[in-house]
């Protein structure tokens, strides 16, 4: 706030001579400094404004600050600031400079990961088993030829075999509106998953051999009109088989009719409407989204599924210490024949959580939550590692901290519910306080105490890196 004030006066300050007629001011040109590998017009295709443009002076200041958080928002920098130069006298044109800190992109990263859905259910459920963890090798480059595209690869084992390779290229035309993206996966597993008790999964282990398997391909083109929209559609194919204990005995309903492999393809579509100011983090600003998917398009006759999605947050600052975070997100099954198990999931996984609830996967065809997060920020830091960091994109670490007070409902609709699954087809409720501790601009930590409507409570630690 302080700065865009500061902005807004000098920019004043630079055209208080003119007359009254001189009310707009013309972006004469924009270049870009400080970026090594990111090509300059990757940065210049996230700003609201363009050379050439005649924009209203009182705007400016707010369209240079909105730029600078979309350049943020693409995860590719750790700094970015935009400055001018107004030309006086019988001109009013302004040359601007953008000036970024590029992150570090490459992350061949070893990797020691739980398998479970998140940290609590490992060390209570799971009684911190060292079995039920992965390691290998997590590959990334987010910026591979310095337009956007990154390529990401895997190799684990452990409790999951995994090999997995994907690639994306954000832009492939002039405009800079139509990307590509394409990616194969393969995973199996001695131990899986078979059935929901008490809304708590059930395991399932063999001894002899593997007994889950899953390939995943997939292929997509997107379309970004405008800078706030992103459209994709995408192809996949997948195949599963699964092993004769769980299709015959343990759960026939496993991937339906006592099925030990399905295969289908699937068509996606999907919808982004971004406008945060920090994405991974936001403390301003609203997204919505929608995506249909439909599994099963009739070449093998083994999936029908068809799925709506959406959601909506808006986060309303109050000061500059204050902040109400509002998110809503649903799951509507249009196609309400029986789905497989591992297909019919409601709360517990992905985006679909609520706090107090972590311990818990309720099962339904369709899901309605509601969360609240009343955030104050306490304190700031940029943390400074010096020499004893090697990677100088890493030296600087900016730190926020901030107390948040939460509050979630959730209903999960399950009409092939079990009598042994109480929790779905009644509302749900989860809250509680937490520290939220952002690391660089994307790192974001958080140690909650939270409880349910069943007074079960619990310190639960979340984590995203978002790499």
């Amino acid at each position: 706030m302080i700065r865009l004030l500061l902005l807004t006066v000098g920019l004043v300050s630079c055209f208080n001579a003119w007359s009254s007629d001189r009310e707009v001011v013309y972006i004469d040109s924009i270049a870009v400094t400080g970026n090594k590998q990111t090509l300059s017009e990757i940065i210049l295709r996230e700003m609201s404004i363009r050379e050439g443009d005649t924009i209203l002076l009182e705007e400016l200041p707010e369209k240079i600050t909105w730029s600078e958080q979309m350049i943020m928002n693409t995860g590719l920098f750790n700094r970015a600031q935009i400055s001018y130069q107004a030309w006086k006298g019988e001109t009013n044109e302004v040359q601007l400079l953008v000036t970024v800190e590029e992150m570090w992109y490459l992350y061949p990263i070893p990797v020691f990961e739980l398998a479970d859905r998140n940290f609590n259910v490992w060390w209570v459920d799971q009684k911190r088993s060292l079995d039920r963890t992965n390691y290998g090798v997590d590959f990334a480059h987010i910026n591979l030829t310095g337009r956007k595209d990154k390529l990401k690869g895997s190799v684990k084992y452990g409790y999951t075999r995994k090999y997995a390779l994907s690639y994306s290229m954000p832009y492939l035309n002039k405009a800079q509106t139509l990307g590509a993206f394409a990616g194969v996966g393969y995973w199996r597993n001695r131990e899986v998953n078979y059935r929901t008790t008490d809304s708590r999964q059930q395991f399932f282990r063999s001894e002899e051999g593997f007994i889950y398997e899953r390939f995943t391909g997939e292929a997509g083109i997107t379309f970004r009109p405008q800078l706030q929209s992103y459209h994709d559609l995408e192809l996949s194919f997948t195949q599963k088989r699964i092993g004769d204990e769980i299709a015959l005995d343990l759960n026939p309903d496993y991937l339906l009719d006592g099925r030990h492999r399905i295969r289908y393809f699937a068509l996606r579509y999907n919808y982004f409407h971004e406008n945060r100011d920090v994405a991974p983090y936001p403390w301003e600003g609203s997204f919505c989204y929608g995506s249909l998917l439909k599994e099963g398009l009739g070449l093998f006759g083994e999936r029908s599924g068809l799925t709506l999605f959406t959601g909506y947050g808006k986060y309303i600052p109050w000061g500059e210490r204050w902040s109400l975070g509002l998110v809503m997100r649903t799951k509507l099954s249009i196609i309400r024949s029986r789905q497989p198990y591992q297909d019919n999931r409601g709360l517990g996984f992905s985006g679909h959580t609520m706090r107090g609830w972590e311990y818990y996967v309720i099962d339904g065809m369709d899901m309605a939550m509601g969360k609240s997060s009343l955030r104050f920020r306490f304190a700031e830091y940029n943390f400074n590692f010096g020499k004893l960091m090697p990677i100088s994109q890493l030296r600087r670490m900016p730190i926020k901290l901030n107390l948040s007070l939460n509050n979630d409902l959730g209903y999960v609709n399950s009409p092939y519910a079990r009598p042994d699954n109480p929790h779905s087809n009644r509302l749900l409720w989860g809250g509680g306080i937490g520290l939220d501790i952002v690391l660089y601009y994307d790192k974001v930590i958080q140690i909650q105490y939270s409880l349910n409507d069943l007074m079960e409570k619990g310190l639960f630690l979340h984590l995203s890196m978002n790499i």
